[in-house]
């Protein structure tokens, strides 16, 4: 007597798919779990001198220091995911903590040094904006360094034609603490 098998018994099951949410969930812990914890330390905004009048500039920040901590990974493609916060004195002398992921595409100049440029999403909290409410901000960044060290920026575009808005370069470095 021959027995077959149908094919519905011999499929295996589709894999589960998990939604965006679990996996940025999973992304952030294996970054929490096996990055490397950096300090980062802030100490100059530029803000655009066409954008702001002189006058201005004398009145805002632009030693804007401040400290936080990233926790650094490397993709299998040998670039860098991060997640990080801190608090700088804003343009207005005043506290404005963020916490934020960080992707950037990295590229090897010579035996250590290296670039870097991508994205950062972040939660921003400013007492000038939404009365201190957490906004969130999608922002450009940049790096060039070593893996341990780093010096970073990132850009704040102006986004109106109105003057005194935005066109703001923020640097700060990053110091591996392995």
């Amino acid at each position: 007597m021959l027995c077959t098998v149908s094919q519905a018994q011999t499929t295996t099951p589709p894999a589960q798919e998990i939604g965006w949410w679990d996996s940025a969930k999973a992304k952030a812990n294996k970054i929490l779990d096996e990055g490397d914890l950096s300090l980062m330390v802030a100490g100059h905004t530029h803000h655009g001198r066409n954008t702001y009048t002189k006058e201005r500039i004398a009145e805002l920040n632009e030693h804007t220091w401040g400290m936080g901590f990233s926790k650094a990974i490397r993709t299998k493609d040998d670039n860098e995911e991060s997640l990080y916060s801190m608090v700088i004195s804003d343009s207005h002398f005043r506290p404005q903590p963020m916490v934020g992921y960080a992707y950037q595409w990295t590229k090897t100049l010579g035996e250590k040094v290296e670039v870097g440029g991508g994205l950062t999403a972040v939660m921003i909290s400013r007492t000038d904006y939404f009365g201190g409410f957490p906004f969130p901000a999608v922002l450009p960044i940049a790096s060039i360094g070593t893996r341990n060290s780093k010096l970073m920026a990132t850009y704040v575009p102006r986004f109106s034609k109105n003057k005194g808005n935005g066109d703001v370069l923020f640097l700060f470095v990053r110091f591996d603490l392995k």
